[in-house]
């Protein structure tokens, strides 16, 4: 079998590596073992807060809802009970986008989602 010389491959790969690493601080974007070291943490980072982004609107979502809810009488937990009682379906993502942009239909919301008593 024929004798294998790695250095264009080593090259490549190393030429890929800090390229990506572009605009890491120090020697993350210099030196190739610190670098692909900073990268396989960022791809993680990357990854993960992919992921975390969901999480974190979805909360930010009910903190809103739940703040304009209140100045109107009613709790977060009892305005979604109340739509999903009357058949309301709109997701929180609109109904926060109600209660920051248009208050006067987040209210109608509110007061169609309200128990009959």
């Amino acid at each position: 079998m024929a004798r294998v010389k790695r250095g264009v491959t080593a090259r490549h790969r190393h030429k890929k590596v800090l390229e990506q690493t572009a605009g890491h601080s120090g020697s993350r974007h210099r030196l190739f073992k610190t670098a692909n070291e900073s990268l396989l943490h960022a791809l993680a980072y990357q990854y993960r807060d992919r992921r975390n982004r969901k999480r974190d609107f979805h909360r930010l979502w009910i903190t809103r809802i739940n703040a304009a809810a209140r100045e109107l009488g009613i709790t977060y937990s009892r305005l979604m009970a109340g739509l999903a009682a009357n058949g309301i379906e709109i997701n929180r993502k609109m109904l926060a986008e109600l209660a920051v942009n248009n208050r006067a239909e987040f209210a109608a919301v509110v007061a169609a989602a309200r128990p009959v008593a």
